[in-house]
């Protein structure tokens, strides 16, 4: 499909939703205000569906970084006001219209009716998108223990993986300092960061000499080191490389190295990065793992599971993040349904790798999280 077509679908699709959110909101007014007309509501609805496309454009506007940025606000907020505005709309137009098509709801009432639906849709969505943001921002630890097997050497080592920070994303900056201090107090031995360190656009970082700071502040014995995800390429491709040098986060870009003499990390390209890696495209597994070494335990960062499969017996333990478990509720279940794994622990049988997919420790898009958490990984290995 023409990729102006889909934009074009896209553009219809949300301005019916914004359509028939006014139309909801305007029902309620007209109760107390009968004559404000839909098109003031429609208007206003028109303009913030604008405001939001904005958003996502900002990077080609011919404006400055400060409008830039208040677009990307007003957008990602809109994001998560638009997704519980539109469930609570449903929702009202589900328990109303049966009522009404029974008689359940006197005619004299309608107007009544339709006030109090609007007004709880309203505090409804405000509610939850106020405690999203807050969620959000408290990130959970989640413990795994895992026991690979075949390996005469015996050790252990405690692994925090974390992915999706989605740094220059909205409130991005402000989670970084909770989730440094996080990672810390695990006193991990190695600390590996499973992609979309950034948000598509390195320029959306509002202090990357702060962010930096922070980062470099992660204490791991043997290091802290990433793989890259779809949202961490583009035209600032370069800039983010230069960020995490700065920052001594060891990229692993389709390469392998050996830890401390007891385990292989691998990190993976991403296979669909969003405006391209400046021209690197992913490698097939085989040129990257050392195949001939079988003494140590081989750890895989890779940051889509859609390529769980993809792994057999070479591998022990791949590492995974991209979906946020959804993020926003309904979103868990469709990124259920779409992988064969989308959180959490799985392993396909005994011959095939231990795979762990987290919901990431940031958000994308609207800062808030509903029906998931953002996580930090403590991985606890032993063979």
């Amino acid at each position: 499909m023409n990729i102006a077509v889909f934009l074009l679908m896209m553009l219809a699709l949300l301005y019916a939703v914004h359509h028939y959110m006014a139309w909801h909101v305007w029902l309620g007014i007209r109760y107390v205000l009968p004559r404000v007309p839909f098109k003031a509501a429609l208007a206003m609805a028109a303009m913030m569906l604008a405001l939001m496309a904005a958003g996502f454009m900002r990077s080609r506007l011919p404006v400055g970084p400060e409008i830039r940025r208040a677009l990307s606000t007003i957008s990602a907020w809109w994001m998560g006001i638009v997704v519980y505005g539109l469930l609570y709309c449903v929702l009202a137009d589900l328990i109303i219209v049966p009522a009404r098509l029974f008689r359940l709801i006197p005619s004299e009432s309608k107007g009544f009716v339709r006030f109090v639906s609007g007004m709880l849709i309203v505090a409804m969505t405000a509610g939850t998108v106020l405690y999203g943001v807050h969620h959000a921002d408290q990130p959970r630890r989640v413990t795994y223990d895992v026991q690979l097997e075949g390996y005469n050497a015996a050790a252990e080592m405690n692994v925090v993986m974390i992915s999706d920070l989605h740094l220059g994303a909205e409130r991005s900056e402000n989670r970084l300092v909770k989730i440094v201090e996080e990672i810390n107090a695990a006193s991990p031995d190695l600390v590996l960061i499973a992609g979309d360190f950034f948000d598509n656009d390195f320029g959306a970082i509002g202090d990357p000499e702060k962010a930096a700071e922070l980062l470099r502040g992660l204490k791991a014995v043997h290091g802290v080191y990433a793989c890259f995800g779809n949202h961490d390429a583009g035209s600032t491709y370069p800039q983010m490389l230069r960020f995490l040098q700065e920052s001594h986060i060891r990229l692993l870009a389709d390469e392998a190295v050996l830890i401390a003499d007891r385990l292989y990390l691998a990190g993976r390209m991403d296979g669909s990065p969003i405006g391209g890696f400046g021209g690197q495209k992913r490698k097939a597994l085989e040129e990257i793992l050392p195949l001939a070494d079988t003494r140590y335990p081989v750890v895989v960062l890779d940051h889509n599971p859609a390529h769980v499969n993809e792994y057999a017996g070479e591998t022990d333990l791949v590492l995974c993040g991209h979906t946020h478990k959804g993020q926003l509720f309904p979103g868990s279940l469709i990124t259920r349904s779409m992988y064969t794994v989308d959180h959490g622990y799985y392993r396909r049988d005994e011959n095939s790798p231990h795979v762990i997919v987290t919901s990431g420790a940031g958000a994308w898009g609207p800062p808030m999280r509903v029906g998931t958490d953002s996580e930090i990984n403590l991985i606890r290995l032993a063979w």
